[in-house]
């Protein structure tokens, strides 16, 4: 592998990837080991620079309940036949032929006892074994093609290749180089792309809501509701709103203009609390709240339902309805924390436009495209990084 100021002067490969994140790191090593002269190019100085501070810096790699519906996408069943071909378990074994250590969090999410490098660097040296070109640094000034060879231009050098490999991303996290590259150059050679926006991100509150962002550090376990989609998990309340993974997970089905419902007591049969009027008429609701939620969190929940008395002095049929609203919280989110926040882009480039088993552009002759520039969207824990690696190995092994 060569890389930055060791580059060759070769200026013809059989591949070119542009984006050396999680999927271009993947398509590169698997290509290169399959015998392709590969050129994998990127604008930053170093390479997977999201893997390094995911998973607070030891990168969940991937998810033991890795499955199709499980991903969003125009075309649901899009994502079935790469994650079938290459699954989690094909990179766990990678990742334990490198010696890496591991542990199972909560929800099947793996992630390395150590650190995120760990995988960048086993990323780098499958590269190396398949002889993979790096050139870092330099921002991509044009891409062309013509007579059946696409090319390439960077900082002062140009070069061709017959394949060109879309895995630049989408604009989530800009501060770390994000941008909507991969969306503009699909377009460039005809290619749709369903419309991006921030997905696994936090939810902003306004009007009558903010209250709730007094409430700022507490977490809960709850039930997040968005449509027909529940999620649980905890909750966050933050300065400006709702996070949390509950809160990251719904966000993907969220769309402005729509509520949010948390049931801040998931585990609670329907008509507890009549049950704890009989059982115990003289507490009150603030503290049976505060016995199973944290108490800022308790009060102000006690306090909106202003039912702050002795239980056998509250109707039954106000308690029912202290129980509806406790299970079905209704938030307006006003919006979200936008890409800076964002942990992916739902949407992207079209998957009507590829192909399920090589990821090529069917109108487009040896163009590809993988990873987050796909529209394919995995939940929180690892799913996005296993269709990196599924998308990645299924081009690498097509072209």
């Amino acid at each position: 592998m060569l890389e930055s100021a060791a580059l060759s002067t070769l200026t013809s490969y059989d591949i070119i990837i542009l984006g050396a994140g999680a999927a271009g790191l993947m398509c590169a090593f698997t290509a290169g080991r399959r015998g392709r002269r590969v050129l994998l190019i990127d604008h930053a100085d170093q390479v997977g620079k999201k893997i390094l501070i995911s998973g607070g810096g030891r990168c969940n790699f991937t998810n033991l309940g890795i499955a199709p519906d499980r991903y969003l996408s125009a075309n649901p069943h899009f994502a079935k036949s790469a994650l079938r071909r290459y699954t989690q378990h094909d990179f766990i074994e990678l990742v334990d032929r490198h010696g890496i250590a591991w542990h199972e969090k909560t929800l099947g999410q793996l992630f390395c006892d150590g650190s995120a490098k760990q995988i960048v660097a086993m990323l780098l040296d499958e590269c190396e074994k398949g002889g993979v070109e790096i050139a870092l640094g330099h921002a991509t000034r044009d891409v062309s093609h013509a007579d059946g060879r696409y090319t390439v231009s960077w900082g002062d050098r140009t070069a061709t290749a017959p394949a060109l490999v879309i895995a630049t991303g989408g604009p989530s996290i800009p501060k770390m180089g994000a941008t909507g590259f991969a969306y503009d150059l699909a377009r460039k050679f005809g290619l749709k792309v369903v419309e991006p926006r921030p997905a696994l991100v936090p939810l902003t509150l306004g009007g009558d809501e903010v209250l709730f962002r007094e409430l700022s550090g507490v977490a809960a376990p709850v039930a997040a509701r968005a449509g027909k989609t529940t999620f649980r998990e905890a909750a966050l309340f933050t300065h400006r709103g709702l996070s949390g993974p509950a809160i990251l997970q719904i966000s993907s089905y969220w769309r402005h203009g729509q509520p949010v419902e948390i049931d801040f007591l998931p585990d609670r049969a329907p008509g507890w609390l009549t049950q704890a009027k009989r059982a115990a008429p003289r507490t009150t609701l603030r503290k049976l709240l505060g016995d199973a939620l944290p108490n800022r969190l308790a009060d102000t929940l006690a306090d909106q339902l202003g039912l702050d008395t002795e239980l056998h002095n509250i109707a039954d049929k106000r308690l029912v309805e202290a129980e509806r609203t406790l299970a079905a919280w209704t938030f307006h989110p006003n919006g979200t924390e936008g890409y800076a926040k964002a942990e992916v882009t739902i949407g992207g480039i079209s998957t009507a436009d590829l192909s399920s088993q090589t990821m090529e552009a069917r109108t487009a002759p040896g163009l590809y495209a993988i990873g987050e520039a796909v529209d394919v969207t995995g939940w929180l824990g690892g799913y996005n990084f296993q269709w990196a690696w599924s998308s990645g190995w299924a081009a690498g092994m097509a072209i």
